[in-house]
């Protein structure tokens, strides 16, 4: 935030600031808003006066109270968690052993399918070898195996 948007006047709530030219995340689903956790946009102008700012979601202006703040966080990085279910032109990964609890295939998969066009891994080989060969990570519980096998079976019985 202070090297992408420096000396921008704005507001201070819930640990963050936001100012104009800020990009922002929704982190909730807001109904009556029409926005939902994940979405993303820009701060176009703070009112100080109105103690309200107004975010640009991809040509829609929706307005926040100064006490709704807690529904956004700046969005200069996020986390894959947090991606999941959008697109970026670019996308930055740090894979490291450091942080071995993480290095899944699912999860460096999920990350990588979140870049359109460019996609970096920043970190060690070794690293991208651990995630790769990690498959353990939560194990589905669904019956998806046994529904299918009973409707095929129930399709050539006829039913």
């Amino acid at each position: 935030q202070a090297a992408l948007n420096p000396g921008a006047e704005g507001v201070e709530r819930f640990g963050w600031r936001f100012a104009a030219g800020d990009k922002v995340m929704q982190v909730e689903n807001d109904y009556d808003k029409e926005v939902w956790n994940g979405d993303i946009g820009f701060i176009g102008a703070v009112d100080a006066e109105e103690a309200e700012l107004a975010v640009d979601f991809d040509g829609r202006t929706v307005t926040y109270g100064f006490g709704e703040l807690d529904a956004l966080v700046p969005a200069y990085a996020t986390t894959i968690h947090k991606a999941q279910g959008s697109e970026y032109p670019a996308v930055v990964i740090p894979v490291m052993t450091q942080h071995f609890t993480m290095l899944q295939r699912n999860l460096l998969y999920t990350g990588v399918t979140r870049g359109r066009k460019l996609v970096v891994l920043v970190g060690q080989p070794k690293a991208v070898a651990m995630a790769v060969k990690n498959v353990t990570g939560r194990r589905r519980w669904s019956r998806l195996a046994e529904w299918l096998t009973a409707n095929a079976a129930r399709k050539l019985d006829g039913a």
